[in-house]
């Protein structure tokens, strides 16, 4: 039989066996989706952005959203705002966050938004399709930073200019600005859209008053050695903390003024160390089903990887 180790997307010689990339690229080629293994090849072994978003393309439906399970959680093949913000996730990465690929997402977003402007979480479509039961579907959902956030943080992050935006926009100004109690997840969502948005004063200010929020509700765990000291959040599963590494995922990030240097270093040495066994790192959230939790794995991998890589963390 012919070595099929030889066909890597790279010319470049592989990473030492050993090593946190080699473990992580054996548990990828094993279990990941084909878009994860696209991925993983784009950010570490020299692959092509063509074949990202060819994989990419698969999950894409007829009016303009994604579907398909690109958010794990959510099964069945129709469009959710949580797969538009994903997927945009995914052409930021690449750098193809731009022409008619945004357009499209943002037709998607203008068709479903709500009154204020704003992207629900979860339409009812859903129903009828498997979803992770921490997964609300309700007939009229409300506007939500979770989704809004991302996805016009995205936009703004890649230049692009749309009618859409401008309404999504003020909601995440008025939500941010307006939060008086939080949760990590939404406030991971507000970063993504406090670093890209166009006013960087105004950033700057919610920035830091978010920043207070979340030390002072505890949102964060800054010592990974005493986490049974740190609370988790209403609805979430136990021991699904955040940390520090989770609000700053580069150091460029406005959440990176939140933490002092030794609270991000022990993060960060936290989060290598969760690289496990077979080379993936786990899931935190509520786990429902194998084949979600399986997928959401690569996608967790893949993350902690580039965290890593981008705070200089060697990695081979």
């Amino acid at each position: 039989m012919a070595d099929l180790t030889a066909a890597a997307p790279s010319s470049a010689p592989p990473p030492p066996a050993s090593s946190a990339l080699s473990r992580a690229a054996h548990f990828v080629w094993l279990t990941a989706r084909v878009l994860e293994q696209r991925l993983f090849a784009y950010h570490f072994l020299n692959g092509g952005a063509d074949s990202v978003e060819t994989a990419l393309d698969a999950y894409r439906a007829d009016d303009d959203g994604y579907g398909h399970a690109l958010e794990p959680d959510l099964r069945g093949p129709v469009s959710q705002p949580l797969h538009a913000a994903h997927a945009l996730h995914v052409l930021d990465a690449i750098g193809r966050c731009d022409g008619q690929r945004a357009e499209r997402v943002c037709r998607y977003a203008t068709s479903v938004s709500t009154p204020d402007g704003a992207l629900p979480a979860i339409l009812p479509a859903q129903r009828g399709y498997p979803a992770a039961p921490f997964v609300p579907v309700v007939d009229d959902p409300p506007g939500d930073l979770l989704t809004t956030g991302p996805v016009a943080g995205l936009l703004h992050r890649n230049e692009v200019w749309h009618p859409w935006l401008f309404r999504a926009t003020e909601f995440c100004w008025d939500r941010i600005e307006s939060l008086e109690d939080s949760h990590p997840y939404e406030a991971e969502a507000a970063v993504v859209f406090l670093d890209a948005a166009p006013d960087r004063p105004r950033a700057r200010r919610a920035a830091e008053r978010l920043g207070r929020l979340v030390r002072e509700k505890r949102l964060a765990a800054l010592d990974p050695g005493r986490l049974e000291t740190w609370p988790v959040s209403p609805g979430y599963a136990p021991g699904e903390h955040h940390f520090p590494h989770d609000f700053a995922r580069e150091p460029g990030s406005l959440a990176r003024a939140w933490f002092t240097d030794d609270e991000m270093d022990r993060s960060l040495d936290f989060l290598a160390s969760r690289q496990q066994e077979d080379g993936g790192w786990p899931i935190t959230w509520r786990q429902w089903a194998p084949g979600p939790a399986l997928e959401a794995r690569s996608l967790v991998t893949i993350g902690a990887l580039r965290t890593l890589q981008a705070y200089g963390r060697a990695l081979d």
